[in-house]
């Protein structure tokens, strides 16, 4: 039985598509921006890897990594790499206008219609039960996410713990994010490099051999 690293899932899936134009990464981004009510994690995974087919759900799942650990917002940044990826620095700026254009014009439109009633009892319920449909969303494209790590370096096994190790950090213990990126961030990263390292190790003797 091919194991789930072989040629043969890759074969099985469709092929990844490519942005375009840079009116396609500006379009598209905000497109994606405009759905981003509430849950943005899950509509960028659904547009980016399920939609259009930009990227695996792995390659999503490192880009997104990436983009968490960088200063600014976590989609503003993701768009940023995906456009630079394929046009440098003009699609870089593409993807950041399509992600803060309409958006913008849309937020001061709501946040002057919210100030009119920002003391009323039923709006504020209203935030709380987006709050949870947020709370869903997000945790429902994390567990779409799980079975990405099964092609990660390090196995799901070791994946999973560092997870657990970082919710108990930010979520029990409180501590501060800088700390849990340097500390169990670090960590991961050495442990990667260390695994990585070993697979080169390995496809060197198979090659001289």
């Amino acid at each position: 039985m091919p194991s789930p690293h072989t040629p043969t899932d890759a074969a099985a899936l469709p092929p990844l598509e490519a942005p375009q134009s840079k009116t396609d990464l500006f379009v598209s981004f905000t497109w994606l921006a405009l759905q981003g009510f509430g849950g943005v994690l899950a509509v960028v995974q659904r547009e980016l890897v399920e939609k259009k087919r930009w990227m695996t759900r792995e390659q999503f799942v490192e880009d997104w990594a990436v983009a968490q650990i960088m200063p600014g917002p976590n989609v503003v940044n993701l768009a940023m790499m995906i456009g630079g990826r394929y046009f440098g620095l003009p699609g870089a700026l593409a993807a950041l206008a399509g992600m803060l254009s309409a958006p913008m014009v849309l937020v001061l439109a709501l946040a002057a219609l919210y100030g009119s009633v920002a003391d009323n009892a039923m709006a504020q319920n209203a935030l709380r039960g987006m709050g949870a449909v947020a709370a869903g969303l997000i945790t429902a494209t994390g567990i779409k996410l799980i079975s990405a790590l099964d092609k990660n370096a390090m196995g799901r096994g070791m994946c999973i713990g560092l997870a657990t190790l970082t919710f108990i950090a930010i979520a029990l213990l409180r501590w501060p994010l800088l700390w849990v990126l340097l500390g169990i961030g670090g960590f991961a990263c050495l442990w990667a490099y260390r695994v990585l390292g070993d697979v080169d190790a390995d496809r060197q003797k198979k090659g001289e051999a």
